[in-house]
């Protein structure tokens, strides 16, 4: 590749304009820009930039409900979300990681917590607590499932894949690669721990989540723990 003049990489590399009325919208497959004009909820430490008037505020129990704030700490997880307000643009990205826009109509997705970036203040969320089979998992799996209408944008890590699950055919998921899942389905927790497992003969992949019913996954190449 030729050597750029400074003129020619700011042209290549400059913001575009927004093509459409959304309030997200995709600078780059990484980079996430929100036209805000009001309040959006937003992935702690994700604001990469931004211009005009915007505030930011931790979000606390008032925000999160106290139910929601119970089963975080039951989880020992939290989420972390920070409420953007205000008005101007605001761009985000998450360590370099693949962002997927998502419109829900009315309808609903269950997602990683971690791979959560943004969503409008008009989407329902709240923590989901993970069905373990009697298996201890240390740290939990700390799910969001959103419903309602309204822009969400969740991250990957490279290119995912969507698997689809019909009844009587059973999906398993490494859940370091599970990135989120239709919320017709309520995966559980499937362990394969023996003798084996202990003295470090087995396989490795000692616990997997367990779909079953109608509906699909969304897995990514690569396993966050």
């Amino acid at each position: 590749m030729e050597p750029l003049t400074i003129e020619e990489f700011v042209n290549s590399r400059m913001q575009k304009e927004q093509k459409n009325h959304e309030k997200f919208y995709l600078e780059t497959d990484r980079i996430l820009e929100i036209d805000l004009d009001g309040k959006i909820f937003m992935k702690h430490g994700a604001m990469i930039s931004y211009d005009g008037s915007i505030k930011f505020e931790k979000t606390g129990i008032s925000d999160h409900g106290l139910n929601k704030y119970l089963k975080q700490k039951i989880t020992g997880e939290e989420l972390t979300l920070t409420k953007a307000i205000g008005n101007g643009k605001l761009y985000l990205a998450d360590y370099g990681k693949k962002i997927l826009l998502l419109k829900l109509n009315d309808e609903g997705i269950i997602v990683n917590g971690s791979d959560v970036l943004a969503f409008e203040d008009t989407i329902n969320y709240d923590v989901v607590m993970m069905k373990t089979g009697g298996a201890a998992l240390a740290g939990g799996i700390f799910n969001i499932n959103f419903s309602g209408s309204g822009l969400l944008a969740i991250t990957t890590y490279f290119e995912p894949l969507v698997l689809k699950v019909i009844p009587g055919k059973t999906v398993y998921t490494d859940p370091g690669a599970t990135v989120a899942w239709s919320n017709t389905l309520a995966p559980t927790i499937n362990t394969d721990i023996t003798l084996k497992t202990l003295t470090g003969r087995s396989s490795g992949e000692t616990i997997q989540m367990k779909f079953e019913g109608n509906g699909f996954v969304v897995v990514q190449p690569y396993e966050t723990y």
